[in-house]
């Protein structure tokens, strides 16, 4: 592949652009996260403020749009890799406090969340 003799400037994008890239495309990342959540029959749910603050955090590490997939990763690994053996976990809520560290994402049993799956 060869190179095009141009210089050209971008911006950077803003937080709400980046917002906009976790949740809006097709292929959207915290899509992909729900995908693969749904392989273990689990739901996963990403407040608003949660997303607010990843789009904070790529900004301020300079990462930009290409910083949001770290950023999952780190507030999701923990609990990516326990969720396979927990039977009981029914969905995953991730907030504010856990994209800040605070507290690790919430992990709904399944019986609180979907009493009708419950039993089956």
């Amino acid at each position: 592949m060869g190179r095009l003799p141009v210089v050209g400037s971008v911006s950077q994008l803003e937080a709400e652009a980046l917002v906009r890239i976790l949740v809006e495309p097709r292929n959207a990342l915290v899509k992909q996260y729900q995908r693969l959540f749904e392989f273990e029959d689990i739901e996963l749910d990403v407040t608003e403020e949660a997303l607010a603050a990843i789009a904070d955090q790529a900004l301020s590490r300079g990462t930009g749009a290409r910083g949001l997939r770290a950023i999952l990763e780190e507030v999701l690994l923990d609990v990516m890799y326990e969720l396979p053996g927990d039977d009981e976990a029914g969905r995953v809520v991730v907030d504010l406090d856990s994209v800040q560290g605070e507290t690790p994402p919430t992990v709904v049993p399944r019986s609180a969340d979907h009493p009708d799956r419950a039993a089956s």
